[in-house]
């Protein structure tokens, strides 16, 4: 993996800036949502006619999804979905769930897994809305919803939408922490028999990451949340907050693990195939719901000279080390590596 400046997504700029952004919080919340939609279209204007990477990156992947070459009329839709969301977003932090027709499927193996009394990771990614989790609080009041967050990350969008639930934002663990700082709120959350959901999507260069086929094209994808799945050992459940036009969402649950482990002497194998599954998983919905998927960057990071493989194995008490994982850190380092995909979903177009 490469750490340049051009394909980082870390280092986009931010869509919009602090003006749009706090004109779209105004006018959802005074103007409402019906006017708050007719503003999208300019704001997809923009994004379409002044974006050019983000319009590439739309471009490629809509081309994989769907299976021709995308039109410009793809790209305008996909970024008017992505704007749909954010401006979605608005509502359902400020607590307006009932303005939405949420449709659920695989609740009832999220609740027996909460029923045992433990916590449980719910692993989200930039495919539709993750903030359409918040219809939990209507079904299961008794269960903490705690979000892994890097507040750094987007940070005008970030300060935005947390003036519009100061009491959500307190419950926030913070994924611009170090490692064990990470790993260690994540456990007293669980603990305490918190939900707690991060996206773990997306990949930093030079950050853990092991390659899984994804429309066809292998796609570096994190190894962090997977390791601390396994060292916490609590049930995995995958979330999809699938945009489905208009005031819908279709909200799907599945149970991935009612709880890991991983060996050191088999942990590359391993993380191949937990990494394997889940982008099976990831490109399923994908293909349901094309538009609903907001990596507008380089995903696949096709143009990046390979991988680096000169990290050192983990020693193994019975057994040769496997072959390591590309840019692998220590499982206390772990929750580094979730930084890198917990950045607000859906906080600003960025390549």
């Amino acid at each position: 993996m490469n750490g340049g400046g051009a394909r980082d997504w870390t280092r986009r700029p931010e869509g919009g800036g602090w003006f749009a952004l706090w004109l779209i919080r105004a006018v959802a919340r005074h103007g409402g949502r019906v006017l708050g939609r007719a503003c999208l279209y300019p704001i997809t204007g923009y994004f379409l006619l002044r974006r050019a990477p983000e319009r590439a990156a739309s471009r490629a992947y809509l081309s994989r999804a769907l299976g021709r070459p995308a039109r410009l009329g793809d790209v305008a839709r996909h970024i008017h979905t992505f704007a749909s969301t954010i401006l979605d977003r608005v509502f359902m932090l400020s607590g307006q769930m009932e303005r939405f027709d949420i449709r659920t499927s695989g609740l009832e193996g999220l609740h027996t897994q909460l029923d045992r009394g433990q916590g449980v990771l719910v692993f989200g990614s930039h495919l539709g809305s993750f903030d359409a989790l918040r219809v939990l609080a209507a079904t299961r009041p008794d269960v903490q919803v705690r979000v892994v967050l890097d507040k750094g990350h987007n940070p005008a969008m970030t300060q935005l939408l947390d003036a519009l639930n100061p009491e959500l934002a307190r419950t926030v663990i913070d994924a611009g922490q170090d490692g064990p700082s990470i790993v260690l709120a994540i456990k007293q959350a669980t603990d305490q028999g918190a939900l707690v959901a991060l996206l773990v999507d997306r990949a930093r260069p030079g950050e853990p990451s092991l390659p899984a086929p994804l429309l066809g094209v292998p796609a570096p994808l994190p190894v962090a949340p997977w390791l601390i799945a396994g060292a916490l050992k609590v049930p995995v459940v995958l979330a999809f907050g699938l945009y489905r036009g208009g005031n819908r969402y279709d909200l799907d649950f599945e149970v991935f693990s009612e709880g890991l482990s991983i060996t050191r002497h088999n942990r590359t194998a391993q993380l191949g195939d937990l990494v394997a599954r889940y982008a099976l998983r990831l490109e399923e919905h994908a293909r349901r719901a094309p538009f609903n998927w907001f990596n507008f960057y380089d995903f696949w990071q096709t143009d990046d000279p390979p991988a680096r493989t000169d990290a050192k194995p983990d020693p193994a008490p019975s057994a040769p080390a496997d072959p390591p994982v590309a840019g692998a850190a220590p499982i206390a380092d772990a929750g580094a590596g979730t930084a890198a995909g917990t950045g607000a979903a859906g906080a600003g177009l960025r390549r």
